[in-house]
């Protein structure tokens, strides 16, 4: 059973500094043009899953060449590519799954991306995005976010009201309140230490900590990427 599963998507490629602080993983999966992100950083593909249309050749070749399992389907599908990489990662049983380059090089697929990060169906498993903006943690019940004190940590809820939400760690506590879905309230808080933790007594939450690419320090271990219960 793999503790960490990385799930390349088919967004931008990462930064170097956020690449390097990505978490050792014990499986790779890529979706589709994932699999060119997953090689450009370094990283050897154990599942390649989609339609594979958009993969480039030589990149779908070397992944074959190395062992890589390809898991093909169909163009007309219900499914993402995205997310039918999710469901193989949780197939493995994984404690934490982190997915990288969401944002999909679109719009659609970027919020797309978003929700289906905050789909009940992973709300077993630690979830975190990555992109070159940001860094996204998903919490169902609760979780501890670690960034520099006067960072910004912004609370999002997904897919309904936010219920019962409190916070440690942040200049602006909330203690047992209610973050409307489509209402910004919880937008921009401010890490008070390293640690901030967030819980919740019902609904989704995005703890979405924006990245200043220049102010970035890979040797920094409290901002390695997935490093948090």
């Amino acid at each position: 059973m793999p503790r960490t599963v990385l799930v390349f998507g088919g967004g931008d490629d990462l930064a170097p500094v956020l690449a390097a602080r990505l978490p050792v993983p014990d499986l790779v999966v890529a979706a589709d043009s994932g699999i060119d992100r997953a090689a450009a950083l370094g990283y050897g593909v154990d599942i390649g899953i989609g339609d594979l249309d958009s993969v480039t050749a030589v990149g779908l070749s070397a992944a074959e060449r190395n062992g890589a399992r390809l898991v093909r389907h169909p163009t007309s599908k219900a499914e993402t590519d995205l997310e039918l990489a999710m469901l193989e990662a949780m197939a493995a049983g994984p404690e934490r799954i982190v997915v990288v380059c969401i944002d999909g090089g679109r719009p659609d697929h970027f919020l797309a991306n978003l929700a289906l990060l905050a789909d009940v169906r992973f709300a077993g498993v630690m979830v975190d995005g990555v992109l070159n903006g940001a860094e996204i943690t998903v919490i169902h019940d609760k979780r501890a976010v670690t960034g520099r004190v006067g960072e910004l940590l912004s609370l999002v809820p997904m897919g309904g009201d936010a219920v019962g939400v409190r916070t440690g760690g942040l200049v602006y506590a909330l203690e047992g309140e209610c973050l409307r879905a489509g209402s910004p309230r919880g937008v921009s808080n401010v890490f008070a230490a390293p640690v901030a933790a967030v819980s919740l007594e019902a609904g989704v939450l995005l703890a979405i900590r924006p990245i200043e690419l220049s102010a970035s320090d890979p040797d920094d271990p409290a901002l390695t990427i997935g490093g948090r219960a």
